[in-house]
């Protein structure tokens, strides 16, 4: 079925903001890489990064505690034996979160932090792990009940002033929480990353994708895919077969590519982080670009919900 020439995504970069960064419409997420053991070390991992980009996939997503803080280590030993050039891709992490863990001996309980010696020093620590001196954009990775927003605004402020981030963003914030922070800041949030999916579609309810285009602003989403539930869960069985009925339409290989259009077809510009270590599946991926027709989008939510909308 053909699209109208204004519901064709194009294969590009979005810029977040008017101000920047720009991202690739799908952005690889690094979550699980210490759990593909196919891509993990240095040399497949440079030759996976190479391939992204091939793809048009030049973003990458991290946070300083993935992979029980080992993430961002193992990604920049990749980033060295890829040695390509680092203005040609955009590396964004996220901060805040500290869980109990052996590597981080200091944390008694979970909790989170936005003080400005912990971004600070999380900063640090990410650019010495991604051998990179600067993060394209940095993240606050949960919202935080005791933040001060004016230490965390400076905080911020800081970090890009000194050069080691070059723009700050939230995720997992509300409309309330967003706009809190941006008080304070006289450059823009440049996005918020939510979790949204087919089967998460709280950010069209709760006023977070409504607060982004308010703004002009694209949000980042994650699991967009809706995690291996909808795969393999059998209250999802209608559903799936519903997004098969819809990707048979449009030649999709997989209903992930469906349920991937779904999330990209809103508005608001989001792009989505996707962690497959399979290059043949993110190349797949790109038939996700052009959206979803508005009726077919509907039919989705429909199944999705298990009934109309009102």
């Amino acid at each position: 079925m053909l699209l109208s020439a204004d519901r064709v995504f194009r294969w590009k970069k979005i810029p977040l903001t008017a101000a920047g960064p720009s991202l690739s419409r799908l952005v690889w997420g690094t979550w699980r890489l210490l759990a593909q053991p196919d891509i993990r070390d240095p040399k497949p991992l440079a030759a996976f990064i190479d391939q992204c980009l091939h793809l048009g996939i030049t973003s990458f997503d991290l946070a300083d505690l993935y992979g029980g803080f080992g993430v961002e280590e193992v990604f920049g030993h990749g980033l060295q034996a890829w040695a390509g050039d680092r203005s040609a891709i955009q590396l964004v992490s996220k901060c805040g979160i500290r869980p109990v863990t052996s590597a981080r001996p200091d944390n008694r309980v979970k909790h989170y932090d936005s003080s400005r010696d912990h971004i600070l020093r999380s900063v640090t620590n990410s650019l010495r792990a991604l051998h990179t001196e600067y993060l394209d954009l940095l993240l606050i990775h949960r919202p935080d009940p005791l933040m001060d927003a004016d230490e965390t605004a400076e905080a911020l402020q800081e970090v890009m002033a000194k050069g080691w981030v070059r723009h700050v963003g939230v995720s997992n914030h509300s409309p309330r929480q967003f706009s809190l922070l941006q008080s304070r800041l006289p450059v823009p949030l440049a996005t918020n990353q939510v979790e949204y999916s087919i089967l998460h579609p709280n950010a069209l309810e709760e006023g977070s994708f409504d607060q982004m285009q308010k703004l002009r602003r694209a949000p980042m989403l994650w699991s967009p895919l809706g995690g291996g539930a909808l795969f393999t869960d059998p209250a999802y069985a209608a559903l799936r077969a519903a997004l098969a009925t819809v990707g048979e339409k449009l030649g999709h290989a997989d209903i992930g590519t469906t349920a991937l259009a779904w999330a990209l077809t809103h508005p608001s510009r989001p792009v989505a982080v996707v962690g497959t270590g399979q290059i043949d599946r993110l190349a797949g991926y790109r038939a996700a670009l052009t959206g979803l027709e508005r009726q077919d989008w509907f039919a989705l939510l429909e199944a999705a919900r298990g009934q109309p909308v009102a």
